[in-house]
């Protein structure tokens, strides 16, 4: 099963467009790292894989289908800053399950201490919280991962056990996994397969 993008764009006006023409394939079992400058799309590409907008042009395919508008989506994304991506009135154990039923195991991988579970987003820090969007992300109907700077804000060792976890998460599970950093040396370490955004946009 794989998460294919076919000549995807998406305007940036009604006269101007972000990107034109994208391609991008991502395979079970592999991270893939997507680099380039900041405000060239990036971002927003992850949206549209994720599901969170439709794009204008082109299409995203998931073993050969549409993605699917409801349910549980097969690909999930995490954003830079965790504090964004939550509801500031739940639990934690209840933003979790907004993935699905979380798995204790995925849990301790990640560090997450039993007791953070009743806390609220307020109530952490950033790398706890971005701990839980990680979870959340990692859920059990998930098959690709969208990882867009999301331990950049982060210490360099709460970056490091994330960032194991997850790469051991994936090839348990075989997900596919897309690293959108600006960090060079955290692609080429993570990454087989690294794409530059220049080339993939065609832009000079």
């Amino acid at each position: 099963m794989r998460l294919e993008a076919r000549e995807l764009g998406y305007r940036r006006s009604r006269d101007a467009w972000l990107f034109r023409g994208v391609d991008l394939m991502l395979a079970p079992g592999e991270m893939t790292g997507l680099v380039g400058p900041s405000g060239c799309g990036k971002t927003t590409l992850g949206r549209l894989l994720a599901g969170y907008e439709e794009p204008p042009e082109g299409r995203i395919t998931v073993g050969g289908n549409p993605l699917p508008r409801t349910g549980y989506h097969p690909v999930q994304l995490v954003f830079q800053h965790p504090e964004k991506a939550v509801n500031p009135k739940w639990p934690m154990h209840r933003i979790l399950r907004e993935g699905g039923e979380p798995n204790p195991a995925l849990l301790e991988a990640l560090g997450i201490e039993r007791e953070w579970l009743r806390r609220r987003p307020d109530e952490l820090s950033g790398g706890e919280l971005q701990r839980f969007c990680v979870a959340r992300a990692l859920g059990p109907h998930t098959r690709f991962l969208i990882a867009d700077e999301m331990t950049t804000m982060l210490d360099a060792i709460t970056q490091a056990q994330i960032w194991q976890a997850v790469r051991a998460i994936a090839r348990q599970r075989q997900l596919g996994v897309l690293v959108v950093s600006h960090e060079p040396g955290l692609i080429q370490h993570l990454c087989t397969d690294v794409v530059n955004w220049n080339e993939l946009t065609g832009a000079n």
